[in-house]
This record gives C-alpha cells, sequence and structure tokens, in this order.
C-alpha cells in the first residue's frame, strides 16, 4: 500500500501543476478522483460498499481518505489482430508522442521500427522516461492522444512485428 500511496501523492502533485481540470484514475483497486471543481461529487468505495458524498473538490489531505476499492471489470477493448505486440506504459504519467512541444513525434502509424527505437516519453514529476518499442516491427496502432494521462501498464502503441 505504501507504494500506491506514493504514487496517489505522485499524482496529486502533478494534478495540482497541470491545466486539467479533473483527472479519474482506477488501478489496483484503488480509484482516485481528482476535480480542482468545488461542486464536483465524490466517491468513496471500499469492499462494503460506497458512499456517495456532498460536492466538494478532492483535495490531497481528502484524497488521502480515499480507501481501496475492487477494480471495476474491464470494458470490452477494440480487437487487436493477431501478432500484434502491445507496447505498454512503464509507469503513470502523461504520454509525449514527441521529444519536445512542436517537434515531429517519435513514430508515426506504419513507420517500420527497430527493438531500440524510441517511441514516446511518460513525463511523471518532470521526470521524463524514454519508451523504447522492445520489438522490431511497423506502427500498427497508436492508443493514447499526445498529453493525456496513462497508468501503468496501459498500452501505448501496438507494433506488428516483422517477418
Amino acid at each position: 500500500m505504501n507504494q500506491k500511496f506514493n504514487d496517489v501523492e505522485a499524482l496529486i502533485r502533478l494534478f495540482e501543476q497541470s491545466n486539467w481540470r479533473e483527472i479519474s484514475v482506477e488501478a489496483e483497486g484503488l480509484s482516485v478522483v481528482l476535480s480542482k471543481d468545488p461542486n464536483t461529487p465524490y466517491r468513496i468505495s471500499n469492499q462494503r460498499g460506497a458512499i456517495d458524498a456532498a460536492p466538494r473538490a478532492v483535495t490531497p489531505a481528502s484524497t488521502a481518505a480515499m480507501t481501496p476499492s475492487p477494480a471495476p471489470p474491464l470494458a470490452p477493448s477494440e480487437a487487436v489482430p493477431a501478432g500484434w505486440v502491445a507496447v505498454r506504459a512503464p509507469n503513470l504519467g502523461t504520454f509525449y508522442r514527441a521529444p519536445k512541444p512542436g517537434a515531429a513525434p517519435y513514430v508515426e502509424v506504419g513507420q517500420t521500427i527497430t527493438a531500440d527505437t524510441e517511441i514516446c516519453l511518460i513525463e511523471v514529476m518532470k521526470l521524463f522516461t524514454p519508451v523504447k518499442a522492445g520489438i522490431a516491427g511497423r506502427i500498427a496502432r497508436i492508443c493514447v492522444e499526445d498529453g493525456r494521462m496513462v497508468e501503468y501498464d496501459a498500452p501505448l502503441f501496438y507494433i506488428e512485428p516483422v517477418a
């Protein structure tokens, strides 16, 4: 649980520094909703049920009071062709397709890459983690929009391996 607490703290700091109005993250039985709108309702859940509370903004102090809840069932996702390999997020953070604002993206759909090709960055609290493809092939699908928050292990790209 200590790692989850550290992740929540990092998420709160990232949210406070962003221009986002609201974010909701669910991972490994923990659900966190952060909002800069004081009228946003919040919900605290655990195995015994849920408590709906009066509207208010979720702050670092109130977020710490949230308890882990069972992970919701996964929504059916778009079918992925057999043989495609997912490149997954190495950590929670913001997904960037380019090395800096205004620069060309690292990769595009259809581009042939090597296992060592850097394909994106994940940023959390000004720490940028480069992500390499890990497999040679062709970029088949980009799963995340630039500048979006991603959870640990979320698919970022699908690669069609080279035969």
